[in-house]
């Protein structure tokens, strides 16, 4: 039955007001709207609602076109008609625009020759890998007691960093030799020479024990890249095209930066410069995408991206995704003392603790509790499962113990407020909390659970006091120093928080306490620092900015980057309130935390009961195989096992999803169908697939987990949270971090809905796809972007942005 909702204001003044009523009342399914009503304190309307709105609108082809922002900042029908007529003449006015390129055809042929030719070179990898290593043990390290095992250790340890360090270096050279701006044909056989030097670069331990280090820099070189002097790179993720990479003396490149050098997009790859001048800072958590540049002195906020072609002038600040300019200061650490001879030393120590103890202590651990299961046990499989259970009961026991125990022993060492200078002590303990801070299998283990605030408090975080709800924190958390945490009373995060209690220049650094307020909700993927200008009972949306500057931000909604307010929760958001309070909440909670407790004993033992696979075909390679054909058959077992653990994790979600419910369409997080969602959530095996990035076998997995994927889509590191309800069309793109999420959780109240994307769609790198949202055929969405719930882009649409809208 429709409703009236009528009030005392003006009529409909225009003809835009008259559509505009008329849309929303069609979408509100009332008879009519006031133009003069609130959209969210007097209709009810939510985001999802508004974002159908605003598509509707769209398609009517006669009406201005109006985003998500502008419905925000106009919450009634008169302001948003008045703010879109004052824009349309400067939108229907002539200007310059890029046309958006035809997506590069692909074929089967090069499709099956492409993936053939990925599994045979993994295939010779393992090969030369398995036979390097095990006859240089038997050579340098078999036979050996006492102190020249050790030696042995540490000049087998030695040689084998060494040539691990060296072969994607000479894999560059050799295969692709400087690269150069390009365009390269997804599935070709010059998209096969660059995934072999990515896969390389990307698969190799050192650069991630590099991090944070001077080495790091000379890695680079090493590859190509043009880095200067005092430069700081506390980002893991490793740039591929190196040659096209220009860091200027003494710039900072902070956490979870993507500077790869290249992109996905409309099937090919995309391969163009990235260049930092002297004195940079790029904040937390940021993305530069090909053809950008900063100058002298410039700074990037976190949660911000400059998008191809963007450029920031000398001494500007800017922030944003797109970037645009700001007077907010991000660097807030004066410098400190720290030469070139400190660099050195501490390059120096850093090297010889991995020769001398890091590849000793792993090698002969591996060794001595091989050689202790063997000599004690006998028969394949209960070796295979005594080794596993200790190998991984025993890493989980003693890192538990590390991550409560270390950050406060540590944090004697290192005084808040106060500057230190990088390369010393305390910054090697800086950087020790800031790895225990950063680990994601306890955060994963506990998750979406009420056993997640034990943890934490272990952790060293303050939560007290707590008001426990089941869902307090999800599976992804980190941060830089747990003991300078802390998260306020009744505060929910959703997913993805990563909490930033570290300033660092390129000779400093000091730790700060960063405090979320009470009664606050944290969506996905948010970057919290130090001095975040909120207080209580705040919404913070997902991939929002959080702002440093300005008044300290109470009672509202913070959404997009650079923030902006919108309302803190709307009426129809609060149906399940009465789930969480009084005996509604004890007896929700209750049957949640046993279900839970299921869950944690059901990831524990298909995790470990993956580790008892490959042992048994590790140790089988090894005791079982003599003779001409050992290395081969060896070589082809231990690649096997990694083959075969990916695909049985795969296979557990997809045993579980079919004897769960569907993800309900709305629900209380007390309703038993959203702790099954949760328990998809902590099996949820996209860390096993990174080795399927950008070949064609990755499509077969996310087939078996229940994605609806067509043929030929290039996948370079996507994350798809609801496998079942997400459709993929043919020739896709999906970038590296980008993510697809068909459903959201604030406070109590879950919600999710299909997410479909035509043919031939891009999404870029790091961008994030909200549920019940459709991207017609041959759309492309930009880097870092937030494309909202609800939203329906045209074919053929680029759209970008924070939240997103048509570019």
């Amino acid at each position: 039955m429709s409703v009236l909702i009528e009030n005392e204001s003006k009529p409909a003044t225009n003809g835009v007001e008259s559509m505009f009523a008329e849309v929303l009342a069609d979408v509100l399914r009332v008879d009519r709207v006031s133009v003069d009503s609130h959209f969210f304190d007097e209709l009810g309307a939510d985001s999802l609602v508004m974002a159908h709105f605003c598509a509707r609108v769209r398609k009517r082809g006669n009406l201005p076109s109006v985003s998500m922002k502008d419905v925000y900042a106009h919450p009634t029908i008169r302001d948003l008609a008045a703010a879109a007529l004052d824009l349309a003449p400067a939108t229907a006015a002539p200007r310059a625009t890029a046309a958006l390129e035809l997506p590069t055809p692909t074929n089967a042929r090069e499709y099956v020759l492409c993936g053939a030719l990925q599994a045979l070179f993994y295939l010779g990898y393992s090969y030369l890998g398995v036979l390097a290593a095990t006859e240089g043990f038997q050579w340098m390290v078999a036979g050996s007691v006492g102190v020249e095992s050790y030696l042995r250790l540490v000049l087998f340890g030695g040689v084998a960093f060494f040539v691990v360090c060296a072969v994607p270096i000479a894999a560059k050279w050799l295969i692709i030799g400087r690269w150069k701006p390009q365009s390269i044909r997804i599935w070709s056989l010059a998209y096969v020479r660059f995934w072999i030097v990515k896969s390389l670069i990307r698969a190799n331990p050192v650069g991630y024990l590099f991090v944070g280090s001077p080495l790091y820099g000379l890695y680079l070189r090493a590859l190509g890249a043009k880095v200067g002097p005092g430069v700081l790179i506390l980002s893991r993720r490793i740039p591929v095209c190196t040659d096209l990479l220009t860091i200027g003396a003494r710039t900072v490149i902070r956490n979870e930066a993507i500077f790869n050098g290249y992109r996905a997009n409309a099937g090919r790859i995309e391969i163009g410069p990235v260049t930092l001048g002297r004195d940079v800072f790029v904040g937390e958590a940021t993305v530069l995408d090909i053809e950008t540049s900063m100058g002298n002195g410039a700074q990037l906020g976190h949660s911000s991206a400059l998008l191809r072609g963007q450029s920031v002038p000398c001494g500007e600040r800017w922030h944003g995704s797109p970037a645009q300019r700001t007077e907010v200061n991000y660097v807030r650490v004066p410098p400190a003392p720290c030469g070139t001879l400190h660099r050195a030393r501490y390059a120096g120590l850093a090297l010889l603790g991995i020769l001398f103890v890091h590849m000793p202590l792993l090698l002969g651990g591996l060794d001595l509790l091989f050689i202790a299961v063997s000599s004690l046990i006998r028969g394949l499989f209960v070796e295979a499962l005594v080794f596993s259970v200790v190998l991984f009961f025993g890493v989980v026991l003693v890192g538990l113990l590390a991550v409560g125990i270390v950050p406060r022993v540590l944090s004697l060492f290192i005084e808040p407020e106060r500057v230190y200078p990088l390369y010393g002590f305390r910054y090697t303990a800086h950087r020790a909390m800031v790895k225990l801070g950063r680990l994601e299998f306890f955060p994963l283990l506990f998750g979406d659970s009420s056993y997640i605030v034990h943890y934490l408090n272990w952790l060293g975080y303050r939560l007290r006091p707590v008001e426990q709800t089941g869902s307090n924190f999800g599976s992804e958390v980190i941060t830089s120093n747990p003991l300078l945490t802390s998260v306020g009373s009744g505060t929910m995060v959703a997913d993805g928080l990563n909490v930033v209690n570290d300033e660092v220049s390129s000779t400093s650094f000091r730790v700060s306490r960063a405090a979320i307020g009470p009664r606050t909700f944290i969506g996905n993927d948010v970057t919290y620092p130090a001095g975040g200008a909120t207080g209580a009972n705040c919404l913070l949306a997902t991939k929002v900015m959080v702002p440093l500057d300005g008044k300290v931000r109470e009672g509202v909604g913070l959404l997009g980057s650079p923030p902006f307010e919108v309302p803190r929760s709307v009426e129809r958001d609060s149906r399940f309130d009465h789930l969480r309070t009084g005996e509604a909440l004890r007896r929700g909670l209750a049957a949640k935390n046993r279900f839970n407790l299921q869950s944690i004993g059901i990831f524990l033992f298909t995790r470990w009961l993956g580790v008892f696979l490959m042992a048994v075909i590790d140790l089988a390679a090894i005791k079982l195989f003599y003779g001409v054909f050992a290395h081969t058959i060896m070589a082809t077992l231990f690649t096997l096992s990694t083959v075969v653990a990916a695909v049985y994790y795969a296979l557990v979600e997809r045993c579980l999803e079919a004897i769960s419910p569907p993800p309900p369409a709305i629900c209380s997080i007390y309703d038993p169908d959203f702790w099954w969602v949760e328990r998809i959530w902590k099996l949820h095996p996209f860390h096993f697939f990174h080795i399927f990035n950008g070949t064609p076998f990755k499509n077969v997995i996310w087939r078996l987990i229940g994605v609806r994927i067509g043929t030929r889509t290039f996948d370079d590191g996507v994350y798809i949270s609801e496998p079942t309800i997400t459709a993929v069309g043919d020739e896709c793109v999906l970038n590296e971090r980008s993510k697809i999420q068909c459903d959201s959780q604030e406070d109590g109240t879950y919600k999710s809905g299909p997410t479909t994307l035509g043919d031939g769609c891009t999404v870029g790198v790091g961008a994030f796809v909200h549920y019940g949202v459709t991207m017609g055929d041959g759309s492309v969405l930009a880097a870092d972007s937030f494309l909202m719930k609800g939203e329906h882009v045209p074919p053929g649409a680029r759209w970008g942005g924070n939240p997103a809208r048509e570019m």
